[in-house]
């Protein structure tokens, strides 16, 4: 499993590009919305 720092630095990395301008296409910005969520709920479970 990876470590803690490195799902932290992907999940910080998919926060930005959802906040980006040019990621507003719809489909993209659900496939974002999907790996933030999978990340946050990983990040979640290590810490129960």
């Amino acid at each position: 499993m990876r470590d803690e720092s490195e799902v932290r630095e992907q999940y910080e990395f998919l926060q930005d590009q959802l906040a980006d301008e040019e990621m507003r296409h719809e489909g993209v910005r659900q496939l974002f919305t999907h790996y933030k969520r999978a990340l946050g709920w990983v990040l979640e479970e290590e810490h129960l």
